[in-house]
């Protein structure tokens, strides 16, 4: 069983058994991730926690690895984790990143974790945050938070992170259709990728389409997003990126925003940890699962509505 001292020492395996351990859904695997979290939560926090969304295609994981690979150049120790409820469906979107990750998977200073399998979003982020805290310990001062799902699963990645990205392609006019507005108000800056090549121009022309588009929607007290041109491939505009994630962070220091954050994160991770914790418990009742299962024949025979059906079931829950 791992130990605290071995993770604060920086073991590899150790960091990974943990985080293992805290992907189990066993009773008693839980209660020793929880003692072990408790004991590591103390060391935890240094680190700057970013994280980075996209439409497909945009070159992500070719962005991770450039940006993981230059902030290692300049002294960093650099955490890749995944928010991904498709991963068990699709045969893992994420484990193809880690092997295109490869030369920074390999890399001595940086460490890459799949999201767990399962499906379901609130349990994947539920580990993330418990594994970002584990990676902070072992000495990991920048956590990138990939989200590879859609939807909802941003919002979960803006709510456990310092800073929030998103990566978007040139064809600014085609993507600004498709891109909901929700997930641009959250951005503290959208990058432009593959600003190289024949796409260069289209990429500035984009940066005024979406600086302009951002304009509209409701911006920090002391922050408005900023819009950046780069080019992964070329390893171009990456201490553009840097020095924004910089003066991000002072600015949120100098406004008392940045603490007031992570306590925020805190509060959040504990209702959403009872949230989760009464639908695991719930799932898990024996008398609920043959409820459900009569129910669930009921409803699809159009004898019962899924309204009433929920509330019985409710009521026995509660009252067991």
């Amino acid at each position: 069983m791992p130990t605290a001292k071995e993770i604060l020492d920086g073991d590899r395996r150790s960091l990974a058994k943990a985080i293992t351990l805290i992907e189990s859904s066993k009773t008693e695997h839980r209660e020793e991730a929880n003692k072990l979290l408790d004991e590591l939560l103390p060391h935890s926090g240094k680190s700057y926690r970013i994280g980075i969304t996209g439409t497909p295609g945009v070159g992500k994981s070719t962005f991770i690895e450039s940006f993981g690979e230059y902030l290692i150049s300049k002294g960093k120790k650099v955490a890749v984790l995944a928010v991904d409820p498709t991963s068990p469906k699709t045969g893992g979107s994420i484990l193809g990143d880690k092997t295109r990750m490869e030369k920074l998977a390999n890399n001595p200073n940086a460490y890459i974790r799949p999201s767990p399998s399962g499906g379901n979003l609130g349990g994947v982020a539920q580990h993330t945050k418990e594994t970002m805290i584990l990676c902070e310990a072992a000495g990991f001062d920048t956590i990138l938070v990939e989200t590879v799902g859609v939807g909802q699963s941003e919002f979960q990645v803006s709510e456990m992170v310092d800073f929030f990205m998103v990566l978007l392609l040139p064809n600014a006019g085609d993507e600004l259709q498709g891109i909901k507005k929700g997930i641009l108000e959250i951005a503290d800056s959208i990058v432009i990728n593959k600003a190289d090549g024949k796409t260069k121009e289209l990429a500035e022309l984009a940066k005024s389409q979406y600086e302009s588009a951002i304009s509209l929607f409701h911006q920090k007290s002391f922050w408005m997003t900023k819009v950046l041109t780069i080019s992964s491939i070329e390893n171009k505009g990456l201490e553009k990126v840097e020095s924004l994630l910089e003066e991000f962070k002072e600015l949120s220091i100098k406004n008392n925003q940045w603490d007031q954050k992570r306590k925020d994160q805190l509060i959040n991770w504990f209702k959403s940890s009872i949230e989760f914790g009464i639908k695991r418990k719930i799932q898990e009742n024996s008398d609920y699962q043959k409820q459900y299962a009569q129910f669930e024949s009921k409803i699809g025979a159009s004898k019962k509505s899924p309204t009433a059906a929920a509330e019985e079931i409710l009521k026995m829950i509660f009252k067991a």
